[in-house]
């Protein structure tokens, strides 16, 4: 019996932004049809615009259930939501038909996730601001997912290459990122950091810990919230037998994890994790003003169904040129293919 191929939601994104354009241009890789079967969620119009912007000889099969889907090459199944006036849509502009486009994509594909109709999720960027301005009041994606599954536990993981980030914070002020370094939520990302690294296949995972203050305090010298907080969490984990390291001091964390010590890595805030992933993920070019890669996947951890996310946002100064570059949408696939398939496994239902 031959495998089967996992079934994997594509949200559309900001229509205004290049999410769209990214989406065609990776599902013009046939190899992708061959490790999966794709289908994207928005508005089929914008969807049909994006294509004559990539300029791909594809076609767009707008259908209203996953079960029309055809999963061939050549033709984009887009579950149609019919909210984008394509005669309105100009790109690169804040708006709130973009960003209640963006909100209705993300979610039709949690609901059909958590439905069992598909096998993953991946989402195109969108705005918060035109968020906003649509009415929603949300952060960003992770915080969508964690309200419509009713998760409490969860973080965002950031991957480019060998690196492999989780975060104890992410959108919330340095001032409250320092508040929010306590014991009980930096042991519950080590544990979500831990179940992520052997649903990724790896029986034992070790795991690096940031500390929160320059040289991880120094012993108390720089702050108190290594020894009230980081290394109880750390002692916690180490009595159930997760192998776990730290407080590292932040400065050499990362570059140790790129060697190979660490399989995964606990930042205390987003920008500690953040920058390290980006610096190795993407590559500005000087001379051509433009990105020669951009790189990188988001994932959230503890969801019950499975999220993954390009780590960059709507690039409004690009969108509409057809410039953007799909680089990061296949990564995101390639981790939701993956994930799938080791749930898939232990589901049973692999073949």
């Amino acid at each position: 019996m031959s495998e089967r191929l996992p079934i994997i939601g594509i949200s559309m994104g900001d229509p205004t932004g290049i999410g769209p354009e990214i989406a065609v241009k990776a599902l013009a890789d046939s190899s992708i049809y061959g490790r999966c079967r794709p289908l994207v969620v928005g508005d089929a119009s914008a969807m049909l615009k994006a294509v004559d912007i990539a300029h791909k000889d594809l076609k767009i099969n707008a259908i209203q259930q996953v079960a029309q889907a055809k999963f061939n090459f050549g033709t984009i199944d887009v579950i149609d939501l019919k909210d984008v006036d394509v005669n309105q849509l100009v790109y690169g502009k804040v708006s709130a038909m973009g960003g209640k486009a963006a909100f209705d994509a993300v979610k039709k594909v949690i609901d059909l996730a958590l439905a069992d109709e598909i096998d993953a999720t991946v989402t195109g960027p969108l705005n918060k601001e035109a968020l906003k301005l649509a009415g929603y009041h949300y952060t960003g994606h992770t915080e969508i997912y964690a309200d419509f599954t009713h998760t409490k536990d969860y973080t965002m993981m950031l991957v480019s290459g060998k690196l492999r980030v989780v975060h104890v914070s992410t959108h919330v002020s340095l001032r409250q990122a320092c508040d929010n370094v306590k014991k009980e939520r930096v042991y519950a990302v080590i544990k979500l950091a831990e179940q992520a690294m052997k649903d990724f296949g790896i029986a034992q995972p070790r795991i690096g810990v940031a500390g929160l203050n320059p040289h991880a305090s120094d012993g108390g010298l720089f702050g108190f919230e290594e020894t009230q907080e980081i290394i109880p969490a750390i002692e916690r984990a180490r009595a159930e037998g997760i192998t776990v390291d730290g407080p590292v001091p932040p400065d050499t964390l990362f570059s140790k994890a790129l060697g190979g010590q660490y399989d995964i890595v606990v930042a205390m805030y987003h920008d500690q994790g953040h920058i390290p992933l980006k610096v190795v993920g993407f590559t500005w070019n000087e001379t051509e003003k433009r990105w020669n890669s951009v790189s990188g996947v988001n994932i959230t951890l503890g969801l019950p169904i499975i999220r993954t996310s390009v780590d960059h946002g709507t690039a409004f100064g690009k969108a509409g040129k057809g410039t953007a570059t799909e680089e990061s949408l296949v990564n995101a696939i390639d981790y939701a293919i993956q994930f799938a398939k080791q749930r898939l496994i232990r589901k049973g239902r692999n073949a």
